[in-house]
């Protein structure tokens, strides 16, 4: 961890995310006393996305003949005697 002033961090702030996107977490000091933390982000891989918002992934069935389903509706629908 890295402890820097305010003044320091605003003077060299490229150089301060530089440093965080590398892993190490910046501290940041007022009057001594420290305000912040500069901490590298979690990628969205490691967080754990609930199973409601995880996206969706569409069933795929498989047939002999090689039709889909959609095909299957179709020819179900035009030979329908409505």
């Amino acid at each position: 961890m890295r402890t820097v002033a305010l003044s320091e961090f605003r003077a060299h702030a490229s150089a301060m995310i530089d440093l965080v996107e590398r892993g190490e977490t910046v501290r940041i000091l007022r009057h001594g006393k420290p305000v912040a933390e500069l901490v590298p982000a979690k990628s969205v891989e490691s967080e754990k996305v609930p199973s409601w918002k995880r996206p969706i992934k569409p069933l795929e069935y498989l047939r002999a003949d090689g039709k889909t389903l959609a095909q299957l509706i179709i020819e179900e629908r035009e030979s329908a005697r409505y």
